[in-house]
């Protein structure tokens, strides 16, 4: 990816726990920090190693989108989404040598209206149960995306120019 030799993909295990009390810049930038530290002790990273931890949700009128619980959960935040523009906010952290860089993306998205019918097919299609905010911009949902300002890579869970950022800040060019 990008480059990058000796990539390594760990998921974190942890729980994605809500705070209600931050807001959703805040809240993505420590789950992203809370997966980062747990993928760095449990791999044991030395001091060269980078390791990046990403969180993204979804923000509606202040109130966050995370996955959805079930099928009626990713119906009520799909109907809630139609017609309207939403922030989908992305934290990214960066651990490298005993430094830490922990920072957010925010994008605003524009949905088209959505049919009851759609939103069933695309339910149907098991696409959105995994997904901040019932949705992946990159796949089937890509046909409900009217606009958006800001970074694509963002609503698709990773701004990959704000991590190249903070991955040449640590020393590591990808370019």
């Amino acid at each position: 990816m990008l480059g990058v030799a000796n990539l390594e993909i760990r998921p974190a295990v942890g729980e994605e726990a809500a705070h209600p009390e931050l807001s959703p810049a805040e809240l993505v930038r420590a789950l992203s920090l809370a997966k980062a530290r747990e993928v760095a002790e449990t791999t044991g990273a030395g001091p060269e190693d980078v390791v990046i931890g990403a969180d993204t949700v979804v923000s509606l009128d202040g109130a966050v989108l995370g996955k959805p619980k079930d099928a009626a959960d990713a119906a009520r935040m799909l109907r809630a989404l139609s017609g309207r523009t939403h922030t989908v906010y992305t934290g990214v952290t960066v651990l490298r040598g005993g430094e830490t860089l922990c920072r957010a993306e925010e994008t605003r998205v524009r949905f088209r209206a959505l049919s009851d019918g759609e939103i069933a097919r695309y339910i149907a299609s098991g696409e959105p149960m995994d997904k901040a905010g019932a949705y992946g911009a990159q796949g089937l949902a890509s046909l409900f995306v009217e606009g958006l300002e800001g970074d694509f890579f963002n609503v698709m869970g990773l701004p990959l120019c704000l991590l190249g950022r903070m991955l040449r800040e640590v020393g590591v060019e990808l370019i």
